[in-house]
């Protein structure tokens, strides 16, 4: 099967399975009133997942992706990854014992890297042309290794919809979520778990200005490659939405938000300020999305992805 049709496959007793399997290993997230600057004129709540063991909503997709491999035999994992879902690969891939190897784009963030490194996994740094062909092809170049993708599994994708099972849960009333966009697992997982949910929320994939590729791909009808510029925001931006990824990010994603560097760093400071939380970049992009002039007077949810950010860039942003 194509992995849209493991993912449409998925039924909602699926996704609550993963959920109470994950349970013990991760935090159930609250949803926290947004203190900060800006978004007076609406309702507008955060989904801390940089709370998450290793500071990611990783680590939830990881653990049911460890356990997939495990059960059809895996002994031995591999994946390409930026460093987060390293992170939640490797804390499952040493609760299940399993040796794990991790390309990682040299631009990666030092802190992503030394835990990488701290968890037992073997790390393989590359130019980001060589590490999005590993991620494309998923030609790891590691024998007999099981190669999980961040992104194009549906594994990953089940995982990742225990978020959106935890939002329907917790207030019905939302009316869109901004969600960040790397690959489209995040958003798409989300979005499952709500529509088996039989909720109709508006789905908002963010971007930022240095990498747009689902922005140009809903502009051209199809996956094109665009320009991408290196950042603090690391955890996306990416040269191309993956075509097998296509028709899931076509059929539940709304429409995009483009953030500003700028409007990223701002998100950055007012979340350390106002709510003591680390967020990293690709996570203040969905609140730099969520505090657009567009979504006055909305309920909505921003899904912090993750606060593994350079401290070094976190101080020089709120000192």
């Amino acid at each position: 099967m194509t992995l849209a049709e493991q993912v449409s496959a998925l039924g909602l007793g699926d996704i609550e399975a993963v959920a109470a399997r994950i349970a013990p290993d991760i935090v159930r997230t609250p949803l926290l009133p947004w203190m900060g600057d800006g978004g007076a004129d609406r309702d507008l709540r955060l989904k801390p997942e940089n709370l998450q063991p290793f500071g990611s909503f990783k680590v939830r997709a990881g653990l049911n992706a460890a356990h997939a491999a495990q059960q059809a035999g895996g002994k031995t994992l591999a994946t390409a990854s930026a460093g987060n879902f390293a992170q939640g690969l490797g804390f499952a891939a040493r609760r299940y014992g399993l040796p794990l190897h991790v390309h990682v784009p040299d631009s990666a963030a030092r802190t992503k890297v030394a835990m990488l490194e701290r968890l037992g996994a073997t790390v393989h740094a590359h130019d980001f042309a060589e590490w999005w062909r590993i991620m494309e092809t998923r030609d790891a170049g590691i024998a007999d290794a099981t190669f999980v993708h961040p992104v194009s599994e549906a594994a990953v994708i089940a995982g990742n919809a225990t978020i959106g099972l935890e939002i329907a849960q917790d207030w019905a009333d939302a009316e869109t979520i901004t969600i960040p966009f790397g690959g489209g697992g995040l958003s798409t997982g989300i979005a499952l778990a709500l529509k088996l949910m039989g909720r109709k929320v508006e789905i908002i994939a963010c971007e930022v200005e240095t990498s747009t590729p689902l922005t140009a791909a809903f502009a051209a009808g199809e996956p094109v490659t665009v320009d991408r510029t290196a950042s603090f925001v690391d955890g996306i931006g990416s040269l191309r939405v993956l075509g097998e990824m296509w028709p899931l990010v076509e059929r539940f994603i709304d429409r995009t938000v483009v953030a500003s560097i700028d409007e990223c760093a701002a998100a950055v400071r007012e979340a350390a300020l106002r709510h003591r939380l680390v967020v990293e970049g690709a996570g203040a992009a969905a609140i730099a999305a969520a505090l657009r002039p567009e979504f006055a007077g909305r309920k909505i949810v921003a899904v912090v992805s993750g606060g593994n950010i350079d401290l070094g860039t976190l101080s020089g942003m709120i000192g």
